[in-house]
């Protein structure tokens, strides 16, 4: 157990306002002050998330970050400044911390995350915020916090539009547990290609902040079980529910992974879907205006979604009658599909239903096309009021 650490009067004064607060006090001060908490990344997200951690009090930062500032981060990575051009992220935080508040110890870990040195930085945190932009990263944090015990807090930006939640709590579902499988390569451009509206990782950042101090120091409804989306354009905040897979491969019942994995492999294939290569089967395909007006004609095609139940639960086209069946589980429903019917699939991008057309061609479903850009196409360019994840 930690010896109970004291505040100095210099220490009171400056976090006065947050000491008065009922649910803080002087005693939630001095667990903030005791706290370790880590962040992946020290860009977009890790920015305002590591200044107002150290605002707040956060005793140790921990800041994992292998890249170099550059001037096309700075419209939104706030941490950083001009002069600070060319060196290293890490560098540049543990400066600007110190600016801020010299009580803060900073610790540094100019690297890159992988599978080889994860367990050894993240062990011995109290709370992992997640700011990391690629896939690889966001499942090796995910996996390592399982293993390790700790939650962490997951943050994500596109665009105008970003997510939160918290993972790897006792009492909540991982990030697996939401996606298990991670997108292909070529379905999600990066934020260098498809751009980010400099404020919203500020937002999206602010959040994760806030989560991380909710939980050290156990008060109120964190986000757990709860994937939080923020649409700027709107300005509006919706929920989704989110619950732990019993069979996910880190969390579930019966985890089939147990250490840590190639995650730069694991994210260049297709998933468990298919053993096969990376490249999107070419299939017919219908675009979602066609499908729109093929849908208002009086004579719909029928509508299969080959996500998965927990993807269902945040978007789908069940008022146009579309049937949920995980791709997994399509053989077992051949019997039950119409051959002589037009058979519209879709899945979150159109990579999964891809490969479900492919197998019901192959069989002699000759009528199943492939939604294009799958439910978020549909979210983007016919129904705004689905949200897109």
């Amino acid at each position: 157990m930690r010896k109970p650490v004291d505040l100095t009067p210099e220490e009171t004064l400056r976090y006065h306002r947050q000491i008065i607060l009922p649910r803080v006090g002087p005693e939630g001060q001095r667990r903030l002050k005791d706290a370790s908490i880590l962040l992946v990344g020290a860009g977009g997200l890790g920015s305002p998330a590591a200044q107002y951690l150290a605002a707040a009090g956060i005793g140790k930062l921990g800041i994992v970050d292998g890249d170099v500032v550059e001037l096309s981060n700075l419209q939104r990575q706030v941490l950083h400044d001009t002069p600070s051009v060319g060196r290293p992220k890490t560098e540049s935080a543990q400066l600007r911390i110190a600016r801020l508040n010299p009580d803060v110890r900073v610790e540094q870990h100019q690297v890159r995350l992988d599978s080889a040195n994860a367990l050894g930085i993240l062990e011995g945190w109290d709370v992992v915020v997640d700011g990391s932009d690629n896939f690889p990263t966001r499942y090796l944090v995910n996996d390592a916090c399982v293993l390790l015990g700790i939650p962490f807090v997951y943050g994500a930006v596109f665009r105008f539009e970003g997510q939160a939640s918290v993972f790897a709590h006792p009492s909540g579902p991982c990030y697996r547990c939401l996606f298990r499988d991670p997108p292909p390569p070529d379905a999600v451009p990066s934020c260098s290609e498809a751009g980010v509206l400099g404020v919203l990782p500020g937002l999206v950042g602010t959040i994760q902040a806030t989560e991380a101090i909710k939980l050290i120091l156990g008060i109120g409804d964190p986000l757990v079980g709860r994937l939080l989306l923020v649409d700027s354009l709107s300005m509006q905040f919706r929920e989704v529910e989110l619950r732990r897979d019993p069979d996910c491969a880190v969390c579930g019942d019966e985890p089939t992974v147990t250490a840590l994995i190639d995650y730069e492999q694991f994210c260049g294939g297709a998933g468990e879907f298919l053993d096969e290569p990376l490249e999107r089967p070419r299939v017919a395909e219908i675009d979602v205006e066609e499908l729109r007006g093929r849908l208002d004609s009086g004579r719909p095609p029928a509508i299969l979604d080959v996500r998965e139940s927990h993807e269902w639960r945040i978007s789908n086209l069940g008022a146009y009658g579309a049937r949920l069946v995980p791709l997994g589980r399509l053989q077992e429903v051949l019997d039950e599909l119409d051959r002589d019917r037009d058979l519209v699939v879709y899945c979150r991008t159109g990579h999964r239903s891809a490969i479900a057309v492919q197998q019901l061609a192959s069989l002699g479903f000759d009528r199943a096309l492939n939604l294009r850009g799958g439910i978020n196409e549909w979210a983007r360019r016919i129904d705004p009021s689905l949200p897109t994840y």
